[in-house]
């Protein structure tokens, strides 16, 4: 039994109905596999990831938080032995893709600002409140997000970043400055639940509510460094003067729960903001340069803004030279700065496919996108003259242009892409999916996506791949 057959298993044993549908949701940063599957009446996420301690981890947090009245998805249904269970389905809004819908033109609206204060204002729930009687024995791959886990990111950063973007260092001398660096950040206390991946693409926004997500990577620490984790979140783009506001509105909800000295935790603040982006320079390096994933280099030009802004502005009371002058080399490399820019050419990937084979993952990462279902058109392969041929020959080509629906369903299908094709092309996105499905992935479907490529090149500048999957595949 598959994958797929063991969470549509778990899924009807959990609702008692019969699964219609079972879809995947598009990969992200990490190499769980996630499932959106439907019955009549029901809808769970079906999740496969074979490390069963990152499971254990994250159903065992699941249930503190949810004890706890804390925003977290249910848990429905589990079998560890087969890596699989059953998660509630909050939906598609993160708290990013809400950012990219509303903050536009450079200007960081209040609703966005209110939406960052309301997460800010949970955030200690999960630090200080549940972290009272939190069992730290479960984390996984440590307990506390000690001297050996910062020396494990900064050598992440090292390895992925500073070596695959030719940044030369001095190994001994960095590493002499990572020990005093992790030993200063190490003396604040350490005594809470620190989430370990606090940016805005684990924070659901549904029915009106925050939720959050991936918090298995959870474990003991600072207060600090989930705080950095969203204001410093490269894609974000937090605008600095809004950063201060919400650290201070943050510092505020925290006297509420303890007691707190706000020069000392900014101080501290500032050196966590720096691990954390190191850490996940070190992760759009390995995504990026070494796995070949592309949208992961995006966030470079990001990141070096706010290292350039910590560099300028934040001193730290630490004699750390080497590290500097290697932050420095990053900052002054132009090649780093230019990635974004380089490669913001619009991608559209047009696919036709067949609905009994389900619908194309979208592995650019950037989700989102148009699936649209041909199979409303009067279909030629009811026919036994048109059955061996395909949307690509002359024979099916006439008979659909027959169709006066057709004109109807592709005059509709032009208006929607043409206006996300311009969407995208003014905020920079790189990719956009569109899917044209019908029964058999032969004639319809292969047809329409044939037209919406020929138009989309005549009318813009942009990069059109087109792939036929049940053709292809024959």
């Amino acid at each position: 039994m598959n994958k797929n057959q063991q969470l549509i298993k778990l899924f009807e044993n959990w609702s008692g109905e019969k699964a219609i549908s079972i879809s995947p949701l598009p990969p992200s940063g990490s190499y769980r596999e996630y499932y959106r599957i439907k019955s009549k009446n029901k809808v769970a996420l079906g999740v496969f990831n074979p490390d069963k301690k990152e499971n254990i981890a994250f159903l065992e947090f699941s249930r503190h938080f949810l004890n706890k009245g804390l925003n977290v998805p249910e848990i429905y249904a589990e079998e560890l032995e087969k890596s699989t269970y059953l998660i509630q389905d909050l939906g598609d809004t993160t708290l990013y893709s809400y950012l990219t819908n509303v903050y536009k033109s450079g200007i960081f609206p209040k609703e966005l600002i209110d939406m960052y204060k309301k997460v800010i204002e949970i955030l200690p729930q999960f630090q200080i409140y549940a972290a009272k009687d939190f069992d730290y024995s479960i984390c996984y791959p440590r307990a506390s997000f000690d001297k050996q886990s910062m020396i494990w990111d900064l050598n992440y950063f090292k390895y992925y970043f500073l070596k695959l973007s030719k940044i030369p260092f001095d190994e001994q001398d960095l590493e002499n400055d990572f020990h005093k660096f992790t030993d200063y950040l190490l003396k604040t206390d350490c005594s809470f639940f620190l989430y370990r991946d606090f940016q805005s693409r684990n924070i659901m926004i549904y029915n009106n509510e925050i939720y959050f997500i991936d918090y298995q990577g959870g474990r003991k620490g600072a207060l600090q460094y989930d705080l950095a984790s969203l204001l410093y979140d490269a894609k974000a783009d937090i605008p600095q003067y809004i950063r201060n506001e919400l650290l201070e509105e943050y510092i505020n909800n925290v006297r509420n729960l303890i007691d707190i000295n706000e020069n000392e935790f900014i101080q501290y603040f500032y050196g966590y903001v720096l691990i954390r982006i190191m850490q996940a320079m070190g992760s759009y390096g390995f995504r990026g340069f070494y796995e070949k994933k592309e949208h992961f280099l995006q966030s470079i030009p990001y990141a070096i803004e706010n290292l350039e802004y910590l560099l300028n502005n934040v001193t730290l009371p630490i004699e750390i030279p080497t590290l500097t002058n290697v932050l420095k080399r990053v900052v002054d490399s132009q090649e780093l700065k230019d990635l974004g820019k380089t490669k913001n050419i619009l991608k559209v990937s047009i696919n036709s496919f067949s609905y009994k084979k389900g619908i194309p993952v979208d592995t650019s990462g950037n989700g989102g996108g148009f699936v649209f279902d041909c199979r409303a058109i009067h279909n030629p392969g009811r026919y036994e003259k048109y059955k061996h041929f395909t949307g690509l020959d002359n024979a099916v080509i006439e008979f659909l242009e027959k169709e006066k629906d057709l004109d109807n369903f592709l005059n509709n299908v032009f208006l929607l892409v043409d206006q996300s094709v311009e969407n995208y092309q003014q905020r920079k996105f790189t990719n956009l999916m569109v899917n044209f499905g019908c029964t058999g992935g032969q004639h319809r479907s292969v047809y329409c996506a044939e037209k919406l490529a020929k138009h989309l090149k005549a009318k813009y500048d942009i990069e059109v791949g087109i792939h036929h999957i049940e053709l292809d595949t024959k």
